[in-house]
């Protein structure tokens, strides 16, 4: 599988895996959403509202690649979140409908990527204000790296709020060789 496939495929894992968590979300009520149970972002909520701010501050560096890829001009028009612990939303479905966009817009970056856009290095500044230079292939492993962490995350709060999120294995997307 060539790299822009791979990129794709996690592209479609998020999408497929966010809508697993959020439709066993939405089936708790608003005060087990809410509750902080004691997890590195307090809630279920908070947990959501992290991934979605951390995947929206790493769009937006993406967005300044050098080859500026227009799949992600439409973020110009979102704010930068302050802090990846800030609640951009402070209720469930208005997290999921900007989820919802956000990951469809991630698989059509996903889509437009090449392997000369891989092949380059990307200058950032961290969240801490901190000028950085990163391979932009490794940066968009890490970016689909910590996503898959978070929902791990989010995955267990769900079990232990008694939802079961259902099978969460990236072997169900893969394509079979045979």
């Amino acid at each position: 599988m060539k790299r822009t496939e791979h990129l794709c495929l996690m592209a479609r894992y998020n999408q497929w895996m966010n809508a697993k968590l959020y439709q066993a979300a939405m089936s708790l009520p608003e005060a087990q959403i809410v509750l902080d149970r004691q997890a590195f972002f307090g809630s279920i909520l908070g947990t959501l509202n992290h991934l979605l701010a951390g995947d929206t501050i790493w769009l937006k560096r993406f967005a300044r690649h050098p080859a500026q890829p227009p799949a992600l001009a439409p973020l110009q028009q979102v704010a930068q979140p302050q802090d990846l612990k800030t609640l951009l939303f402070p209720d469930l479905r208005g997290l999921w409908q900007q989820r919802q966009w956000l990951d469809q817009l991630i698989l059509d970056f996903s889509q437009s990527l090449s392997d000369a856009d891989l092949d380059s290095s990307l200058h950032y500044t961290n969240t801490k204000g901190v000028a950085a230079e990163r391979d932009f292939h490794a940066l968009l492993v890490h970016f689909f790296n910590h996503q898959t962490h978070h929902r791990g995350q989010a995955s267990t709060l769900l079990t232990q709020a008694g939802v079961d999120v259902g099978d969460t294995d990236l072997l169900m997307l893969i394509p079979s060789e045979i």
